[in-house]
């Protein structure tokens, strides 16, 4: 197994993991060089190479796809395994030891993950977008949380803890938040709060904070163990909690409100739209999966009192060419829009809200597209696709899951319609 060879890297969830032991950590078989393959694979939906070292971490997810769900987390092994490829430092400045990778390189980077396995997909999708929040970040804590080569970040951005201001400067948080995918192995977990006064009620500080997302220590935090659920079994998205830790001055930001403190393409593009853009492609590469396991399938199933292949049925051959159809057309639109953003990025200009808004409309379709297209395999599959040790079936609860997630959810397109329609819309949320 990959893990095997991870004999360096010591504890992922320490603070000071020496870089050198990363640049050792990554050690793979002959074997497993050779399934790899000499050439640089590349993304599904065209997004560009991917890093064949974390194509081959990919590929043993997906061998152990079943015990990644059974587990409701990812083995520690493998999150060793992504840590050693850089895949969560990919949007972290290079002053931090980042790697600074473009946009579409890391859409295909996720994209690729999810085909391989969705809970992986989805763990490497919050880990790699929430390093783009180290560009807003005060550059002393910026440097404390992400100068780390193991750092791995995740958390819920929507204001659900108070935060009361000190005398002497930071914070006293309380608070409860769900959805923390991926939680069970970041060393760092953010959250989102309001400011508030000694009576609890909303309250700006002095200086006009609000709502900032603030991070705290491992340690600090209480993992509520309740994520049971139909798909996206191994993301560990559980509740997480804190009363009255103390978060040191500056240990936030505010992400919507804020101007970046880095410089850079990657950090003139909105964290929502690139939230939404990173969530659309695990939808893509679940899809992708399942288009791959139907067609593996219809070559072989007879149904019952059949002489003829799922294959050989023209209503299966439509349903397969529409599907795919259907799909590409949704990751032709996301990749040409997030490729403009990225290429007025790189020119130094800022997405206009229209251009925002496109992002957003582009995410939520690639979605919605993604989903009605493993629909069509798993209907046509029969009941090859219902057991649970299903690739298929398991692509089918994944992106059940995934389609429900608030960045790309069917309630977005009624702001998204309202705007093109001319009606006042706040264009901050896209």
């Amino acid at each position: 197994m990959l893990g095997d060879g991870l004999f360096c890297l010591g504890d992922w969830g320490g603070r000071n993991v020496p870089t050198a032991a990363l640049h050792c950590a990554f050690m793979t078989t002959g074997n497993d060089q050779a399934a790899a393959g000499t050439s640089q694979p590349m993304s599904v939906s065209g997004f560009g190479p991917v890093d064949p070292a974390l194509e081959l971490v990919g590929r043993h997810a997906s061998q152990r796809a079943v015990e990644i769900e059974q587990a409701r987390r990812l083995p520690p092994d493998l999150v060793l395994d992504l840590i050693a490829t850089g895949v969560f430092r990919r949007w972290v400045p290079q002053r931090y030891g980042g790697s600074e990778h473009s946009l579409l390189e890391v859409m295909g980077d996720i994209e690729s993950m999810a085909y391989h396995d969705g809970s992986t997909g989805w763990c490497v999708m919050i880990g790699a977008t929430s390093s783009l929040l180290s560009g807003y970040l005060d550059p002393h804590w910026a440097a404390e949380i992400y100068g780390n080569p193991a750092t791995v970040v995740g958390g819920y951005a929507m204001p659900q803890g108070t935060a009361r201001p000190q005398p002497n400067g930071g914070l006293l948080v309380s608070g409860r938040w769900p959805w923390g995918s991926g939680t069970d192995h970041c060393n760092w977990i953010g959250g989102g709060v309001v400011v508030v006064d000694d009576a609890g009620h909303p309250t700006p500080r002095a200086d006009g904070l609000r709502t900032p997302y603030v991070f705290f220590e491992r340690q600090e935090v209480e993992i509520v163990d309740v994520w049971r659920t139909s798909g996206l079994c191994g993301t560990s998205s559980n509740d997480y909690q804190v009363v009255d830790v103390f978060v040191p001055e500056g240990r936030w930001g505010e992400f919507l409100r804020a101007a970046p403190v880095c410089d850079g393409p990657l950090y003139r593009l909105p964290f929502t739209a690139v939230l939404a853009l990173g969530t659309a492609c695990v939808g893509l590469g679940l899809a992708r999966r399942a288009q791959d396991e139907f067609v593996s399938l219809a070559g072989t199933k007879k149904p019952a009192l059949s002489s003829r292949t799922l294959a050989e049925r023209s209503a299966v051959q439509a349903s397969v060419a529409t599907a795919e159809a259907e799909l590409g057309a949704a990751g032709s639109y996301l990749r040409e829009l997030a490729g403009f953003a990225w290429e007025q990025a790189l020119r130094g200009s800022d997405p206009s809200a229209e251009q925002r808004r496109r992002m957003r409309l582009a995410a939520t379709f690639a979605m919605q597209q993604s989903a009605a297209a493993v629909d069509r395999c798993y209907h046509a599959a029969g009941g090859s696709a219902i057991w649970q040790d299903s690739a298929l079936q398991r692509c089918f609860r994944d992106i059940h899951v995934a389609t429900q997630h608030g960045m790309v959810a069917p309630r977005t397109l009624e702001p998204l319609g309202r705007m093109r329609l001319g009606l006042p819309t706040d264009a901050r949320q896209f």
